[in-house]
């Protein structure tokens, strides 16, 4: 039987250990992600024997991830079942990538039926290609930092931390401001995300790094490790889009600055808004990660 409960901090030490046996780079599979998002997606956790579950929604909504960590697989997969039948929905499976399909499909042969949505695929890019930019096919993104650079020649880099938490706050008001009010209910929603990321930014171990001009905050990022070491998820990121090259430099120099370790970064999905992909596939990502929902046909 499984007991979900809503995330909380003191969960972080079990589901990182339970996550350094994911295997996938997938973005919904760190404990900050899960954290943050508690609220907007009605996110709740349970810990079945040594495996970490996921359950998001309510009603006919809910939806749960893949059992994560050591363990008898197969067994695990039959409460998430279990565990649906007594919700009274569907049992739906998300967030489901390649090596896990095959396992899946393994498991339980006929028994789930799969979707693919391009909107929720993954935009992982290599730390090296991000941070250097070099080649013909990043010449724009070049021309972006240079012209950047050119019109504001006192820019500086540095790293979030308490001192500075509340300037990339008011930066994400001011950006909030500038949205259209259709879609305010989203914009609320990550904000939401956004504070909570801050609150709680050192005890769940983010890293992030802003861009000044002429003193003031006009770009930020922050994001986390994955616990598989190989790869960092970009969770959020912001500045004016008008203007020109602020989102290039915040990218390049954090890259530069923080990601080097890593081998790959997760810039998440682009829930199929066409300006998002845009902007995601411009950057030309190394490894675009399919994901896909299982339901259950029984």
């Amino acid at each position: 039987m499984l007991e979900f409960k809503r995330p909380e901090i003191s969960d972080k030490p079990w589901v990182d250990e339970c996550l350094k046996h994911a295997n996938s780079m997938n973005c919904e599979y760190t404990f900050g992600n899960a954290f943050i998002w508690a609220e907007p997606y009605n996110t709740e956790i349970c810990r079945y024997k040594d495996f970490f579950i996921c359950r998001w929604g309510s009603g006919e909504r809910i939806s749960y991830s893949l059992p994560l960590g050591e363990g008898d697989f197969t067994d695990a997969v039959n409460q998430i079942i279990l565990d649906a039948k007594k919700q009274g929905v569907k049992p739906r499976i998300y967030g489901i990538t390649e090596g896990y399909l095959l396992m899946l499909q393994e498991a339980f042969t006929g028994k789930f039926t799969y979707h693919f949505d391009e909107g929720f695929n993954d935009y992982i890019y290599d730390v090296n290609k991000m941070a250097a930019l070099s080649g013909k096919k990043y010449h724009g993104k070049r021309n972006h930092i240079t012209n950047f650079k050119k019109h504001n020649p006192d820019w500086s880099f540095e790293l979030i931390n308490k001192s500075n938490i509340d300037e990339c706050i008011a930066l994400h008001k001011m950006w909030l401001e500038e949205k259209d009010e259709g879609d305010s209910e989203d914009f609320d929603e990550e904000f939401h995300a956004v504070l909570k990321s801050f609150e709680n930014y050192e005890a769940l171990g983010f890293v992030g790094g802003l861009i000044r001009v002429d003193g003031n905050v006009i770009a930020y990022t922050m994001g986390e490790p994955q616990m598989n070491g190989r790869c960092f998820v970009s969770h959020f990121e912001k500045a004016p889009p008008e203007m020109q090259g602020a989102y290039a430099i915040i990218n390049q120099e954090f890259t530069k600055n923080c990601l080097t370790q890593y081998e790959y970064v997760n810039r998440e999905e682009d829930l199929g808004l066409e300006g998002l992909r845009k902007a995601k596939q411009s950057y030309h990502p190394e490894i675009l990660l399919e994901k896909c929902v299982a339901v259950y046909n029984d």
